[in-house]
């Protein structure tokens, strides 16, 4: 199967995960606390049921790295070719009752993510792509629309920063001498989206330890959209570190 078509399976399955998180919002859910005393829910873990059981019944020679099953114990080794989930980014926003959280998949080939899908559940829309194949967002009835970063606008920098992990120190350190129009806050990974798809322009993440998972999904869609995600020493974000745990990197559009 070519990565086109890999894609639709992935964005099908995100959209099903998406559709269980809203379906378990509507009938509550308790929240509980994981070791490392982040929160978790019944929607993460029915999500990641419904993409790690797709994911192993189309492709069972892939591993699959995901979030719920890595807990409380020693993740695999990565492979040269491995899938990463984050079953529901935004936990913390889901629990809140904001609509800023997604399920994330993404396949990472030699240290890269090629392919990722950030499903928003709460609007309906599937964000999908990765570098060399474009990216686009499907909208509920299953329409696409290519999206393609921007180029920074002459006016100013529209800058992306966390809700739940917000430096603004670093932030307005990292902006000190662009010209800024707006610094807007966005839970999850729909950061990545929103510089897809040239509403924003850069989202630092400085500081800080977060998940491969997290990152992965979203740089597919940026790159497919010809942004990039850069490692503090300016270079290409790679996958598969230690424990799959991610420093700092910086999100950003088209560039000259």
């Amino acid at each position: 199967m070519d990565h086109a078509a890999m894609l639709d399976v992935m964005a099908a399955l995100s959209r099903e995960a998406g559709e269980a998180i809203m379906a378990v919002r509507r009938a509550g859910f308790a929240v509980e606390r994981k070791s490392d005393r982040s929160p978790v829910t019944a929607a993460d873990r029915l999500a990641e049921t419904i993409i790690t059981e797709g994911l192993l019944h189309r492709f069972p020679a892939i591993p699959v790295v995901a979030e719920e099953a890595c807990e409380g114990c020693e993740p695999p080794a990565p492979a040269a070719r491995f899938w990463l989930v984050d079953p529901l980014d935004g936990t913390r926003e889901f629990a809140a009752g904001r609509d800023e959280f997604c399920a994330c998949i993404a396949l990472v080939e030699d240290g890269f993510p090629v392919l990722g899908v950030l499903a928003e559940a709460a609007c309906g829309l599937v964000h999908a792509g990765g570098p060399g194949i474009g990216a686009w967002t499907e909208a509920p009835d299953g329409t696409r629309r290519p999206i393609a970063a921007r180029l920074p606008p002459a006016d100013g920098l529209v800058v992306v920063d966390s809700v739940s992990h917000r430096d603004a120190a670093a932030t307005e350190e990292f902006c000190r001498g662009m010209t800024v129009r707006e610094v807007r806050r966005v839970g999850s990974a729909l950061k990545f989206a929103r510089i897809a798809a040239g509403e924003a322009d850069v989202s630092p993440r400085l500081n800080g330890t977060m998940m491969e998972w997290d990152v992965a999904p979203g740089q597919a869609i940026l790159e497919g959209a010809g942004g990039a995600v850069l490692d503090p020493a300016g270079r290409r974000l790679r996958h598969g570190k230690p424990g799959y745990r991610q420093g700092g990197f910086v999100a950003l559009g088209r560039r000259a």
